[in-house]
């Protein structure tokens, strides 16, 4: 059984503000992504992964991250797309072979092996997998001026994260069909989903946080330091 991870680092970090992607960014002394790819390379089910990034990036991050860590199972490093979704797909694209595939956001650092084993088995019982966290906030869903329309029973509410998992041919499946429809989603669970499989969520962690803006970084550093 092979388990290939896709680790995502190609976003434009907008809201970051730093001019550069935010996986770049130093936290503790080593690039954000580095937090991701330790862990990766560290789990034992974890049999190669397959990084993308920005096109002017590969270089950098092939160099001194990849080679200059000694990240070793790191197989290829490819370009990312122009959304989130075409990310996914051109690294999937870059998978010869894998039973299940494992994607994971670059910018959520605190991910654990727990997480990555857990994802892992329930991909292999069912197909496709995701941990996630119950919302602790009431949510409101509104419409003009901001005004509610109504306000959903939160207990059937989870904010999903990542890691996600998936067979392969499920993944590449929705993939593909997401691209001859023209559909864009903001996850992988969501394209499985368009194609009617099942997913079934695993319960992570609330401190699987993905770096966004500057306040994150805060929290992040206040994490780590725990």
């Amino acid at each position: 059984m092979k388990n290939t991870a896709i680790l995502l680092a190609a976003g434009k970090s907008l809201r970051m503000g730093t001019g550069f992607n935010k996986t770049l960014i130093e936290v503790d002394g080593r690039p954000l992504l580095w937090y991701s790819l330790r862990i990766l390379e560290q789990c034992e089910l974890i049999d190669e992964i397959v990084l993308v990034v920005q096109r002017d990036m590969v270089g950098y991050v092939d160099d001194y991250i990849v080679k200059g860590y000694g990240f070793k199972k790191v197989s290829r490093i490819v370009e990312g797309g122009s959304e989130r979704q075409f990310s996914v797909f051109n690294g999937l694209s870059a998978v010869e072979y894998a039973d299940v595939v494992v994607v994971h956001d670059g910018a959520r650092p605190l991910i654990t092996e727990q997480m990555i084993r857990d994802v892992i088995e329930v991909a292999y019982e069912v197909g496709a997998t995701a941990v996630g966290v119950p919302l602790k906030d009431t949510v409101k869903v509104i419409g003009e001026n901001n005004m509610v329309k109504y306000t959903p029973d939160r207990r059937s509410l989870w904010a999903i994260q990542t890691p996600q998992a998936f067979r392969f041919e499920i993944l590449k499946d929705a993939h593909e069909k997401a691209i001859e429809e023209g559909y864009v989603a903001t996850d992988d669970c969501a394209l499985v989903e368009k194609i009617g499989k099942s997913v079934k969520i695993v319960e992570g962690d609330y401190k699987n946080i993905k770096v966004t803006t500057p306040e994150d970084l805060v929290i992040l550093e206040a994490l780590i330091s725990i």
